[in-house]
This record gives structure tokens, C-alpha cells and sequence, in this order.
């Protein structure tokens, strides 16, 4: 850890995710799947871990319906995150980054109306997702 407050990443990917959603937590468990290489490391948007990165890197807690993608003091979201981490996935899933010629304002609409309806179309949990032991040490708290 840095100064008090501040988060110090163990890798260049964190992606930040809504622990009580459960697209959300399907995602997390289709990039691990994808994800041999074991770059990505996971944290929820509802943990101290989260809502220090998020007040380290300037996100706005209260406008948000994404997963986040954190990379170098740098953050993506929405549409950006999804294809930043398709993009750094195992094959063929890079391929999918080809999207990113598509206007981001575009690409948006989509992910806003999905992000938005999210628990009206997969639901909700009770509580946050919990890893299993082999994977404990992939997420962040």
C-alpha cells in the first residue's frame, strides 16, 4: 500500500464489478475462464478495495452502472472496459476489439440499456459473489 487511502494495484489489470449482479459475476467467470495467462484481477465495485481504487483513479461512485477496467492509474468503462478486456483475453476473443472502430458513443447506447435493465434481465443476489479458495487470490479486498 501507498499513502493512507491510496491502493496500490499488484497488476496492471483490475477490473472493478458489480458483486451483487449476476451478469456481473458471469462476467468475472468467463474472463477467468478466457483469462490463462491469470492477468486480470477482480474486486467488487461494493468493497473497500473498490471504492479506494475508484476514489485513486477519479472515478465517480455515484453514476455507476459498469464494470470498470483499471490499468496503469488509467480506468476504462462501459463499452471501452468490455473490449479492452476481450482484447487481452485468450483466442479468438481478441478479435472482438475490431469493434472498437464502431464511435464509442454508439457502442454506449447499447452497453448503458443493458447495464441499466442488468438485474430486470439476469437478477440479483443477496450478497456478493464469493470466489472459490483456488481462486481467492485473483480478487482484491
Amino acid at each position: 500500500m501507498g499513502a493512507p487511502g491510496q491502493v496500490t494495484p499488484l497488476n496492471n489489470y483490475i477490473v472493478l464489478f458489480d458483486g451483487v449482479c449476476n451478469l456481473c459475476a458471469g462476467s468475472v467467470q468467463f474472463i477467468i475462464k478466457r483469462d490463462r495467462k491469470a492477468r486480470f484481477q477482480f474486486a467488487s465495485l461494493q468493497s473497500d478495495f473498490g471504492q479506494r481504487l475508484m476514489d485513486q483513479v477519479g472515478i465517480d461512485k455515484t453514476a455507476l452502472h459498469s464494470v470498470v477496467l483499471v490499468r496503469e492509474g488509467q480506468h476504462f468503462r462501459q463499452s471501452d472496459a468490455a473490449l479492452e478486456i476481450t482484447r487481452r483475453l485468450d483466442f479468438p476473443w481478441p478479435m472482438f476489439y475490431v469493434f472498437k472502430v464502431i464511435p464509442r458513443f454508439l457502442r454506449d447506447v447499447i452497453y448503458k440499456w443493458i447495464s441499466q435493465n442488468r438485474y430486470k434481465f439476469f437478477g440479483k443476489k443477496d450478497s456478493c459473489w464469493i470466489p472459490t479458495p483456488a481462486l481467492k487470490e485473483r480478487f482484491l479486498d
